[in-house]
C-alpha cells in the first residue's frame, strides 16, 4: 500500500528492511518487509524523529536532543544517548561498513566539535575539534576508516582518520560566499570526496598526498618563486598560511540550476568513474569524471525522475574508450568482503509487530547474503 506524507526513508540494501517516518506521525518509526509489503515493527520516541542510520548491524534514530541505537537483527534498543547538544536538523553520520558501526554527531551547538561513538562497543571514541562554527555535513567512507566534515560556513572541508581523529586532509571549497553544503559524499574507493551546495558548482576533491621525494625541477624563475612563496608561509599566521595550504578542487561540475537542494553520488558505471547529481526539481545529472586530469566534467545524460521518464544522451561524451589502469580500474576490481558465513544481516522472515522483539524462531538458519555491500550502500531519500 502507499504510505501517505513520507518524509523519512531508509532502506538496507540486498535486504527488505524499509525504514518509513512519516509526516502524520513523525515520533513514529515503522520497520517494514518490502517484499511482503508487511510491518515489522514500530517504535514511537519522545519528540519528532530528525533522521535515521543504519547498516547491518545497527540503526540509530536520531532525536533533537538524543540519539537511539538498535540492534538491527532484532530491533532492540542498546543504547540511548541522552542530553546530547541541540542539533535541530538531526545531523549524524553512521558507517555503513558494519565492522566499524563509528556513528559522528555533533558535540557542540556553537563550535565545530565532532562527537565519536562507537556503535558496536557502546563507547565513546573520542572528540574531533573539526571547525569554528557549528557544524553543517558529515559523512564517512566505504570502510569507517575516513570522516569528512563541513562548517555552516561550507568554505573548508576537512577529513579526519577514525578512529584517531588525526586530520588528513584539508580542501577550500571557496573563499567569496558562505554556502549550505546539501550532500558530502566519498567514492567507494575513498580516492575522491564530492560537495554541493545551494550554489550551481559542485566540486570534486582528490585524496592524496604530496610527497618531497620530486625529481629537482630546473632552475628557472617560477621555480624560485614558487620556493620563496613556500618558504614564506612559515612565517605569516597560521590562519593565512593554512588557507594558503588548502588544496583546491581537483574536479568541478557547473549545473545549471541554483539555490536548489541536491544530492551526490560518486559511482562507477561500465567501468568508468561517474558524478550523479539529483536535484530537487526531480531531475538526475550523469557526468563524466576524469580520474587523470580532472577539471571540468562532462555531462553525459540527463534523466527526469517526475516526467516521463526518458533518457536525454549525450553520445559524443558517453561513448569513449577505457582509462588505463587507474581510479576505474582500482573501483572495478573486486575488494575483499567479509565472509556471507559471519555476516549478521536482517531475516527475511521477522514479522513481530507493535514494537515487539522479533523471535528469534522467526530467523531464518543463516544470515541473509549481503554480497553487494560495497556496490549499493545505504542511501536516505
Amino acid at each position: 500500500d502507499e504510505i501517505p506524507d513520507v518524509y523519512i526513508v531508509e532502506r538496507l540494501f540486498s535486504s527488505s528492511l524499509v525504514v518509513v517516518v512519516s509526516h502524520t506521525k513523525p515520533q513514529q518509526m515503522n520497520v517494514y518487509h518490502f517484499k511482503k509489503g508487511t510491518e515489522i515493527c514500530n517504535y514511537s520516541y519522545s519528540s519528532n524523529i530528525l533522521s535515521i542510520r543504519l547498516n547491518r548491524q545497527r540503526l540509530v534514530v536520531c532525536l533533537e536532543e538524543s540519539i537511539y541505537i538498535h540492534n538491527i537483527k532484532d530491533m532492540k534498543l542498546l543504547k540511548t544517548i541522552m542530553d546530547t547538544p541541540p542539533n535541530t536538523t538531526g545531523l549524524c553520520a553512521l558507517s555503513i561498513n558494519h565492522a566499524n558501526s563509528y556513528l559522528a554527531y555533533p558535540g557542540s551547538a556553537t563550535s565545530g566539535e565532532i562527537a565519536l561513538y562507537d556503535g558496536n562497543t557502546l563507547k565513546t571514541a573520542c572528540t574531533i575539534p573539526a571547525h569554528d562554527g557549528p557544524l553543517a555535513a558529515l559523512t564517512f567512507n566505504s570502510t569507517g576508516s575516513k570522516l569528512a566534515s563541513a562548517s555552516e560556513k561550507g568554505t573548508v572541508i576537512r577529513v579526519f582518520s577514525i578512529p584517531g581523529g588525526q586530520k588528513l586532509y584539508e580542501f577550500r571549497r571557496g573563499m567569496k560566499r558562505y554556502v549550505n553544503i546539501s550532500s558530502l559524499v566519498f567514492s567507494m574507493d575513498s580516492q575522491f570526496l564530492c560537495a554541493s551546495s545551494n550554489t550551481e558548482t559542485v566540486h570534486i576533491f582528490k585524496l592524496e598526498h604530496l610527497t618531497d621525494s620530486r625529481p629537482e625541477e630546473p632552475p628557472t624563475w617560477s621555480g624560485y618563486m614558487g620556493k620563496m612563496f613556500q618558504a614564506a608561509t612559515n612565517y605569516l599566521p597560521a590562519q593565512v598560511s593554512g588557507m594558503m595550504n588548502q588544496d583546491r578542487a581537483f574536479a568541478t561540475v557547473r549545473l545549471n540550476i541554483s539555490g536548489q537542494r541536491n544530492i551526490c553520488a560518486l559511482s562507477t558505471i561500465q567501468k568508468l568513474p561517474r558524478l550523479l547529481v539529483t536535484t530537487s526539481d526531480g531531475h538526475l545529472y550523469i557526468y563524466n569524471l576524469d580520474p587523470q586530469d580532472g577539471g571540468e566534467c562532462v555531462l553525459i545524460k540527463t534523466h527526469s525522475l517526475l516526467g516521463s521518464g526518458k533518457m536525454e544522451e549525450n553520445k559524443e561524451n558517453y561513448l569513449r574508450p577505457p582509462l588505463p589502469q587507474s581510479y576505474a580500474a582500482t573501483v572495478a576490481r573486486q575488494s575483499t568482503v567479509p565472509s556471507t558465513s559471519t555476516m549478521p544481516g536482517y531475516s527475511e522472515d521477522g514479522g513481530a509487530l507493535r514494537g515487539e522483539v522479533i523471535p528469534e524462531h522467526e530467523f531464518a538458519t543463516g544470515p541473509v547474503c549481503l554480497d553487494d555491500e560495497n556496490e549499493f550502500p545505504p542511501v536516505s531519500i
